[in-house]
C-alpha cells in the first residue's frame, strides 16, 4: 500500500478552493471516491485524515474545501461567520458543493459512475444538500449531521441513497428536526436509513470534542460504529 495525498485547486465561480485527496498508488485504474465535507471550521486535518483512511479502503478521498483556499476558522465565533452564509443560502451552498463533484470528476484516478459524498456537522448537510440538489452520485453519508432542509428551494428528485448517523442526545439536532428529515425523505422516495446511537451527542467522530456544555461530546464506541456502518454503506452502494 502507498497512500498518495496531495492539494489540487479549484473554482466556483471566481472563488479559489483547495480540496484535499488521497489515493492508493498501489491500485491500478480508475476507483470509486468520495467527496467528505467538513466541520464549520474549514478543510483541516480532521477530513484530510478521513481521506486517508479511505484511501487505505482502496477509494479516492476528496476532502472538499466549502471556505477557499485557507481559510480556517479558529474560534466557534470565527466558525459560525463562517458557515453562516451558506447557511442562509442553500443554492449557494449547493453550487459550492458541485463546483466540488465537478473537479472530482476530471481526476484520473476517479471513476465518475461511483462518486459517493460523506460529511461531518455542516459537512453533513452539505453532502445532504449535494443529494438534495439531485446530483448523480450513489450515496451519501452524514454523520451527527445538521438535517435541516432548504426551504423555498426547488425539490429535485434524489438520486442517491441516504444513509445518516445521528447521536440521540445531539442538542443541534433535536428529534424534531430528525422526524421532519425521516418524513422529507420518505415523501421524495429516497433509499434512506438513519442509525441513531444512545447516550451520543453531537460531533461523536472527533476526539477533539469534549464540551457538553456546547453539546459536543466524543463518543467512541458510536465512532467506530458508525465509521463500519459507513464501510458497509459504501460497499453497498458500490458494489
Amino acid at each position: 500500500m502507498a497512500i498518495i495525498s496531495n492539494t489540487v485547486i479549484y473554482l466556483d465561480g471566481d472563488v479559489v478552493l483547495e480540496a484535499f485527496f488521497a489515493f492508493d498508488d498501489e491500485i491500478s485504474g480508475r476507483r470509486p471516491t468520495v467527496l467528505i465535507n467538513h466541520t464549520w471550521a474549514g478543510r483541516d486535518d480532521f477530513v484530510a485524515e478521513k481521506a486517508k483512511k479511505l484511501a487505505a479502503l482502496g477509494y479516492v478521498g476528496f476532502a472538499v474545501d466549502m471556505y477557499g483556499k485557507g481559510v480556517l476558522g479558529t474560534s466557534p465565533e470565527e466558525n459560525m461567520q463562517l458557515m453562516q452564509p451558506f447557511m442562509a443560502d442553500r443554492v449557494m451552498l449547493q453550487q459550492r458543493m458541485k463546483a466540488a463533484l465537478a473537479a472530482v470528476r476530471l481526476m484520473p484516478w476517479v471513476d465518475d459512475s461511483k462518486i459517493a459524498a460523506m460529511g461531518f456537522c455542516f459537512g453533513g448537510l452539505c453532502s445532504l444538500d449535494l443529494a438534495r440538489a439531485g446530483a448523480d452520485i450513489k450515496g451519501v453519508v452524514s454523520f451527527h449531521g445538521l438535517l435541516a432542509a432548504p426551504e423555498k428551494l426547488q425539490n429535485n428528485a434524489i438520486k442517491a441513497k441516504i444513509l445518516a448517523l445521528h447521536g440521540r442526545d445531539d442538542p443541534l439536532v433535536p428529534t424534531e428536526q430528525v422526524l421532519a428529515f425521516e418524513q422529507e425523505m420518505t415523501d421524495a422516495g429516497t433509499d434512506w436509513q438513519l442509525h441513531t446511537y444512545g447516550n451520543t451527542m453531537h460531533g461523536f467522530t472527533n476526539p477533539l470534542a469534549n464540551d457538553p456544555v456546547f453539546g459536543a461530546v466524543y463518543q467512541p464506541d458510536s465512532d467506530r460504529r458508525s465509521w463500519i456502518a459507513m464501510q458497509n454503506f459504501l460497499s453497498e452502494i458500490f458494489g
